[in-house]
């Protein structure tokens, strides 16, 4: 069914022409548990004239028997259609709805707010290109508001509706849709959404749904309807030259004609364009662009077409047809996010399918280097995936194939993970860049010139001193200081300090969580070549991740490495750059050295060192 307009009986098939011409919006809605999802969808479909007699007549008995707003028309039964949703109150499944006004049509998704389905969410958001988060006025900013914030940002969602819903159960407060608004802005900053509306509303009362509240005098900015009805969300580089179309059928009706059938993804294409085949790279010009209504002019992203080629190329389903100036990359190892969607735990090492675009390859985890917990954000250490569960790892595949990152296209950097024997679906993910890897495993090396040997010709034996501390806690003063008097004496000394490597070897890094943890990787991987090579190595460093310690100690022989803390309070601790040093973090609980710079002198610290170091029996 379409929406009521008057050009239904003055003019039928104009009216239809019309209906067919107008853009399609796809958006979910999502956020915490009983923040009124449904009945917000249940409110756009009622108001846009999108249920029948029979619905509302049913949706009235439905509300008087199950509804929760006491004989009032319960919007949520429309889409709550699970007898288990309507028994809890609560969306399980993903629900899809259409509707359409005057300017547009629209396909919107009910996504869960449960922790336990949020393959269900991802699941809903893939196709999206808006997310209205809903936030209960009377509750604020929750967990379930982050996680489902950081999945729309994984999911490459760039559009978003902050919906502050339920006002008319706070009085319609300007000053608490201020606050919710700025709580979410600040959260929002650290997951990278940029576009976004706050719009204050009731769901069940109908504010600022279609027209502005008299409730809500404070507020002159769009409503709900009219940002659906307007938001332009065409990607640019839709627009743009940079054409991609997946193979999905080598079309050989006759002798006489061979193309290449598939959906065009990205760009546009017209004959005579030189086009690339990948991964195999070879290059060609388009010479026709068929359709079952004769040979087009020019085609655009969305539209499915058939293509042939001025030159006999093998070409096969699942190969990509690009522009030859801006191809996508060709590997076989990925940066990849994987959300896992079934009970039995992903492994790494087992092989699966991986279907992305029109390709299907085996794909396996070559490593997990670690998960994320959607609540907090926080980075862990893990061996294997469980339901629900999103992680980072490498992926590798086994045969070469054309992709995207995703976060520059969907389709050519979204793929599926399918289970070789039972054929269903048990995991989603997003490819980000290619990871470059060697023809062949490598293989450890014998050397005859070992630690040992590198030790005894320096006369010395080899550890690390890692020094932790908040910045401007002195830890650098004293390792400098530390290392002259290990210089001065006849050792062999090297000292790496973080802000030294970053201007080098970690210039690439940031400060995210993960970037802090690969800074203190990459260090930890030089300070243990370093001992192999028989020096004493001096490391400065914030390295306020137990994770990113931990790694570190584990990496070299136990007797080789010892953690310092200089132990300076937040508040005497002049912090630079907050981004740099999160007071937040996890200091060690059992160092070998502890250093107090207010009782301390960094001299005193360095004889402390030193005395301790050589009761250990590693300094002479």
């Amino acid at each position: 069914m379409a929406h009521v307009s008057d050009l239904i009986a003055e003019d039928i098939e104009l009216y239809l022409k019309t209906h067919e011409n107008k853009s399609l919006l796809r958006f979910i809605t999502c956020g915490s548990v009983d923040d009124g999802k449904s009945t917000l969808i249940g409110r756009l479909l009622y108001e846009s004239k999108m249920l029948f007699e029979d619905q509302l007549t049913q949706l009235e008995v439905d509300s008087k028997k199950v509804g929760t707003q006491a004989g009032d028309l319960d919007f949520a039964l429309l889409v709550d259609g699970l007898a288990a949703e309507r028994e809890q109150g609560i969306t399980i499944d993903v629900a899809y709805r259409f509707f359409s006004t005057d300017k547009r049509k629209f396909i919107v998704a009910d996504t869960p707010g449960h922790e336990q389905y949020t393959r269900n969410m991802i699941t809903g958001a893939s196709t999206a290109d808006v997310a209205i988060i809903l936030i209960d006025a009377r509750k604020g900013v929750l967990t379930q508001t982050r996680r489902h914030s950081y999945l729309v940002s994984l999911i490459g969602i760039r559009y978003v509706v902050l919906a502050i819903n339920k006002l008319d159960m706070v009085g319609y407060s300007e000053e608490v849709f201020n606050r919710i608004d700025h709580d979410y802005r600040v959260f929002a900053k650290e997951v990278g959404l940029q576009n976004i509306v706050t719009i204050p509303m009731s769901a069940l009362k109908g504010d600022n749904i279609t027209e502005l509240s008299r409730n809500t005098p404070w507020y002159s900015g769009e409503t709900l309807m009219g940002y659906l009805e307007n938001v332009q969300v065409e990607d640019a580089a839709e627009q743009s030259g940079v054409f991609r179309m997946p193979v999905q059928w080598v079309n050989r009706p006759n002798l006489d004609f061979r193309g290449y059938s598939g959906i065009v993804v990205r760009g546009s294409v017209k004959p005579g364009d030189p086009v690339c085949v990948l991964p195999s790279g070879k290059e060609s010009r388009v010479a026709r662009i068929v359709t079952q209504d004769g040979d087009l002019d020019w085609a655009v992203c969305g539209q499915s077409i058939t293509l042939t080629l001025t030159d006999e190329i093998d070409i096969s389903r699942g190969d990509v047809l690009a522009t030859t100036d801006s191809p996508p990359g060709v590997a076989n190892q990925f940066a990849a996010t994987v959300v896992w969607m079934i009970d039995e735990p992903l492994l790494p090492g087992r092989p699966y399918l991986m279907k992305i675009g029109t390709k299907t390859v085996t794909a396996t985890i070559s490593e997990l280097q670690h998960k994320v917990n959607v609540n907090t954000l926080e980075r862990i250490a893990a061996t294997q995936l469980e339901l629900n569960e999103i992680g980072i790892c490498t992926l590798a595949t086994d045969q070469l194939i054309a992709f995207d990152p995703y976060n520059e296209d969907r389709d050519t950097g979204g793929f599926i993970m399918i289970d070789r024997l039972t054929n269903n679906t048990v995991g989603a993910g997003m490819l980000h860049s290619a990871v470059q890897q060697s023809h062949k495993r490598a293989e450890w090396q014998t050397l005859n010139v070992n630690k040992q040997a590198h030790a005894a010709l320096k006369g010395q034996k080899p550890f690390a001193i890692w020094f932790t501390g908040l910045s401007d806690s002195a830890k650098s003063s004293i390792a400098v200081l530390l290392e002259r008097k290990l210089y001065s004496s006849g050792k062999h000394t090297y000292l790496l300090d973080e802000n030294n490597i970053r201007h080098g070897l970690n210039k690439d890094l940031g400060f995210t969580d993960a970037d802090r943890i690969e800074n203190i990787r990459r260090i930890a991987e030089i300070a243990k070549l370093m001992v192999d090579a028989g020096q004493i190595v001096l490391v400065s460093l914030i390295s306020l991740s137990s994770t990113g310690r931990n790694m570190a100690r584990e990496m070299l022989t136990q007797g080789e490495f010892f953690e310092v803390l200089v132990d300076a309070p937040v508040q005497a601790a002049e912090v630079r750059d907050l981004s740099k040093a999160d007071s937040s973090g996890e200091t060690p609980d059992n160092p070998e050295i502890r250093i107090d710079p207010a009782i301390q002198t960094p001299e005193q610290a360095v004889e402390h060192i030193i005395r301790y170091l050589t009761h250990a029996g590693v300094l002479s």
